[in-house]
């Protein structure tokens, strides 16, 4: 390709505005004759899903076969930033040998609520914990010479209405939540493209949002790629491209190309705009070019095997109540639900994998169980409908086992694009068949397949829980290994379990109306909002257990004072103290409980997974910087630091914190604050300039304590400008305030 400045400069008008257009469903527009190739991007994100038939954005029409690894919720329970990495890669190789130059994903939306359809796509309800996750996929993938597109940007959180919900947030919440798991990896990993959302944020589509494309994305966090609009998300064409929004998808028959080459003619849109989109889609045109890989070709079977390894560390072991896992290889087994032969592995939609190859549970189970027998029953219908004669098929099978393992988890339509979930529950044939064979049987264990969280009525009648999430075509393996305790689980959730969905923050407030909806829990998204409320959750954030145990010490840090320029360096000892090996996630929380403005309890803003031999310890080591301890000041339009006294705090959960140690951070940033007559009393009352003022008033006030009131209190919240009349009235009209007095005063604060 030639250079990119000689490119555009050899372009007509027409031929700017084609490229900033698709030319296909999935390709851009090529210009052969400018020696300019098509881009094809195809979805993602946990595998390459590429249509070489007919097109379609949903996953209807099949496509092309591919690895499909684990879900992004799956993966995020790893807590493994490598292992994002090395999947990341692989789907990079599948993309050159498919010859795919941009893979849609990964997808970095918060999850706001269990119920939104498309969760399982997304990592977690933890900003920190999804950015980074979210930086290794994407710079395991642009290793490979193919580019990444971060999605939905932003505040994607429900499929309801999802084309046109308009999402009222406010910016604090805005930026420390729902952004910021965009801002880390866009800044860490720097995707080629980013997608943006369908959605309006406070009214403006995001396809033409300026403060969120341009401002935010490219001139705050230095985003250099372009951004694709989801497809068919474009409402205004001339105006997305005016906002920053470079590529419209799919192809839109003329009709994107004709608004942008009307607007600049009508000088409704500058040239020059036009002029830097095509600028950033040509550079990533060249990059894709630069990075194809002649006869470029992957090895299944060795992604295969990583599908597997991805499975096995994000499957969490919730509970393991009397050792009921992992299972002896003797004796006889019940192994009960059809998802045990027709596994649940990946979700609906346009993610849809057409896998390679699908391991099933039951038959990995045989080739691990060596002495053990299994025995089989069906147990429940996938249709939901409720069948005696299952049950009690079941009901006898389990009866004459050693152990019972039962196999449950949503059905498709739970976990698919396009639809939110109504409730948490399994559906009530799988809840009735686990609490009837825990009546017949002490020892049972369920094993979920299930994109997102669900509600467990039976959790305190079982033994045993194991979370797989929607594993990939690998997961049967997995499985096997940890319920044979051949691996030893290590997975954590990346989500908060509910008791019940009226415990979920934005249980008032989700999916909102028929045009909007409101964030009214504001930052007290997931953890941040059961630490808050105290509202006890099924399993908390982080939680996961292991057939071994480990004790955590020797809490450092490498200053007790610093200013919020520094870094603050954190170690501690981490010991493997059972007898199996074990991989244990480290989570480090920081905590300032001195706040002036509404802060969570605390916030994961570290966490690292330590690989451990039996008896083996390792120190574990974090670095903090500013953000750590920072939040979003809309009054500066930036993230200070309070001066004062932080905890850090290292956990095994949100809810079980084991160290802590202080640290005092003096910000260097300094706020001025701005002063007008509604200010109150309590807003100067520290301010040298009306310090006799405050005095004189305050002890002028005298009266009314015999009334049983709080003078202090009641007088703090009185605005300066009632003052004037409050002297007159108290002074009989020979007021000793003036409204002169109180605006000199107010420019002596304001400087």
């Amino acid at each position: 390709m030639e250079d990119i400045k000689t490119l555009l400069a050899k372009m007509t008008l027409e031929e700017k505005a084609s490229l900033c257009c698709g030319g296909g469903f999935w390709n851009t527009r090529e210009l052969p004759h400018l020696g300019i190739p098509a881009l094809t991007l195809t979805d993602g994100p946990h595998g390459v899903r590429k249509q070489s038939g007919a097109a379609d954005h949903l996953g209807l029409n099949e496509s092309d076969k591919t690895t499909c690894f684990p879900t992004a919720a799956g993966m995020a329970a790893s807590w493994n930033r490598e292992l994002l990495y090395k999947v990341g890669a692989a789907i990079g190789e599948e993309c050159q040998a498919e010859d795919v130059q941009i893979v849609l994903g990964p997808g970095a939306n918060i999850k706001r609520s269990p119920l939104c359809g498309r969760n399982f796509e997304y990592f977690s309800e933890d900003p920190y914990l999804s950015a980074q996750l979210a930086a290794k996929h994407i710079q395991g993938a642009q290793s490979q010479g193919v580019g990444a597109s971060l999605k939905h940007f932003a505040a994607n959180n429900q499929e309801t209405r999802r084309f046109n919900i308009d999402v009222v947030i406010d910016e604090r919440t805005l930026r420390e939540i729902y952004l910021a798991s965009f801002e880390g990896a866009v800044v860490d990993a720097q995707p080629w493209t980013v997608m943006c959302a369908y959605n309006k944020i406070n009214g403006e589509f995001c396809s033409q949002n300026r403060k969120l494309l341009t401002e935010i994305l490219r001139e705050e966090w230095g985003f250099a790629g372009f951004v694709v609009s989801d497809w068919f998300a474009v409402s205004e064409r001339d105006k997305g491209l005016a906002a920053g929004l470079d590529l419209e998808m799919p192809t839109s028959a003329g009709i994107g190309k004709e608004a942008i080459v009307s607007a600049v003619k009508s000088g409704g849109l500058s040239e020059a705009a036009l002029d830097k989109a095509v600028e950033r889609i040509l550079s990533v045109i060249s990059k894709a070019v630069d990075g194809k890989k002649a006869s470029a070709a992957c090895d299944k079977a060795a992604h295969h095997a990583l599908a597997r390894e991805a499975a096995r560390e994000s499957m969490v072991l919730l509970k393991n109540e009397g050792g009921v896992l992992p299972l002896a290889k003797k004796g006889g087994i019940a192994v009960i639900g059809p998802f045990a032969k027709t596994p649940r592995f990946q979700g609906a939609g346009s993610s849809h994998i057409n896998a390679t190859r699908v391991d099933i549970p039951y038959d990995e189970l045989e080739k691990a169980a060596e002495g053990a027998a299994l025995m089989y029953a069906e147990g429940y219908a996938l249709n939901g409908e409720a069948d005696a004669a299952l049950l009690e098929e079941a009901k006898k099978i389990a009866a004459s086992a050693d152990v019972c393992v039962i196999f449950a988890g949503l059905p498709d339509k739970d976990d698919s694009e396009g639809k939110d979930r109504v409730s948490l529950r399994l559906p009530e044939n799988q809840n009735a068949l686990i609490a009837e064979i825990a009546k017949v049987h002490k020892s049972v264990a369920v094993v979920l397949m299930n994109g997102s969280a669900v509600e467990t009525p039976w959790a305190g009648d079982v033994k045993g829980i194991l979370e797989a999430y929607l594993g990939g075509q690998a997961m049967a393996g997995a499985l096997a290994e940890i319920l044979f305790g051949d691996c030893n689980p290590s997975g954590k959730l990346a989500e908060t379990f509910p008791q019940t969905l009226h415990d979920t923050p934005c249980f008032i407030n989700f999916p909102g109306d028929s045009k909007r909806v409101e964030y009214r829990e504001g930052l007290f998204v997931g953890y941040r909002y059961y630490d808050k409320t105290g509202v006890k959750p099924l399993f908390p954030f982080g939680h996961g257990l292991s057939y071994t145990t480990f004790e955590y010490s020797d809490l450092r840090l490498d200053k007790s004072e610093m200013m919020d320029t520094e870094e603050l360096r954190v170690s501690l000892t981490v010991k493997n103290t059972g007898k199996r090996a074990g991989k244990e996630i480290v989570q480090l929380y920081v905590r300032y409980p001195a706040a002036s403005v509404i802060r969570p309890v605390k916030e994961l803003k570290g966490f690292e997974k330590v690989d451990l031999a039996p008896g083996e310890e390792k120190q574990v080591e974090f670095t903090l910087g500013k953000r750590a301890f920072a939040f979003y000041d809309t009054d500066i339009n930036g993230w200070r630091v309070e001066s004062g006294d932080f905890e850090i705090l290292i956990g095994k959960s949100s809810a079980e914190t084991v160290l802590s140690a202080l640290v005092h951070v003096t910000s260097t940033t300094t706020v001025k604050k701005r002063y007008t007559l509604d200010s109150t009393i309590a807003d100067i009352r520290d301010e040298p300039a009306a310090a006799q003022l405050v005095q004189t008033l305050s002890g002028s006030l005298g009266a009314g304590q015999e009334l049983g009131l709080d003078l202090d209190a009641l007088f703090s919240s009185i605005k300066i400008r009632s003052l004037v009349a409050m002297s007159q009235f108290k002074s009989g009209g020979k007021g000793a305030v003036t409204i002169e007095q109180l605006n000199g005063l107010i420019a002596a604060m304001n400087g």
